[in-house]
């Protein structure tokens, strides 16, 4: 059973549908019992970084995440899911009297908002970029380099310990997308609006 966290966040039914495609079930949870009962954990998001990080806590997801971990859960971060396993964002400074909000703290980094080079660059980087493999992920087994996936994103990840990076891109600056840390696995593109590729980066995590 696939466990996909429900945390009123955005993409959850793309992400359900796409490993429905792919074979796998899946249930649409916040229940503690139900996502520590789950083979797999995915953490999917789109949307503001305090917001969603309010509704984990609120729902006690946060602390359950950590215990997914701790068990050795394989669980998979995309997208604004890649970024609340980190420690914080410039997302919520940049609110109006915003606070830096800590995040799930799983792993060391900080998300970074996008520098658009004085209008060079359009933000959100929206569409299709090419992945740079910076080291050997189960993620991305039989994925060739330079394969293009779908991102959304206006903030980026800058990974304090470059060795749970495995997949890079350029968009201005190099942009950390990719990070393997045991059982834990993130993307910050979107692997169910990816094409074949996408879907078979997905079906390497539910392998897993």
């Amino acid at each position: 059973m696939i466990a996909i966290v429900d945390y009123d966040a955005g993409n959850i039914m793309s992400v359900q549908k796409a490993c429905a495609y792919l074979g796998y079930q899946t249930i649409l949870t916040r229940d503690r019992a139900e996502i520590l009962q789950a083979d797999h954990v995915i953490l999917p998001g789109v949307g503001a970084f305090a917001d969603a990080m309010k509704k984990l806590v609120d729902f006690g997801l946060d602390e359950t995440l950590r215990e997914t971990v701790k068990r050795g859960i394989p669980l998979l971060g995309i997208c604004l899911g890649l970024q609340l396993l980190f420690e914080r964002s410039d997302e919520s400074l940049a609110l109006q009297d915003g606070a830096d909000v800590r995040g799930l703290c799983l792993l060391d980094g900080e998300i970074l908002k996008i520098d658009d080079k004085n209008g060079l660059l359009k933000v959100p980087h929206m569409g299709w970029n090419q992945l740079s493999f910076t080291r050997e992920s189960r993620l991305y087994q039989g994925i060739p380099d330079g394969t293009e996936v779908y991102f959304v994103h206006s903030y980026y990840l800058k990974a304090g310990n470059p060795s749970i990076v495995t997949a890079t891109c350029e968009y201005g600056t190099q942009i950390d997308v990719g990070v393997e840390s045991d059982n834990l696995f993130a993307c910050q593109f979107h692997p169910e609006k990816s094409g074949k590729w996408g879907l078979r980066i997905l079906e390497n995590f539910l392998n897993i």
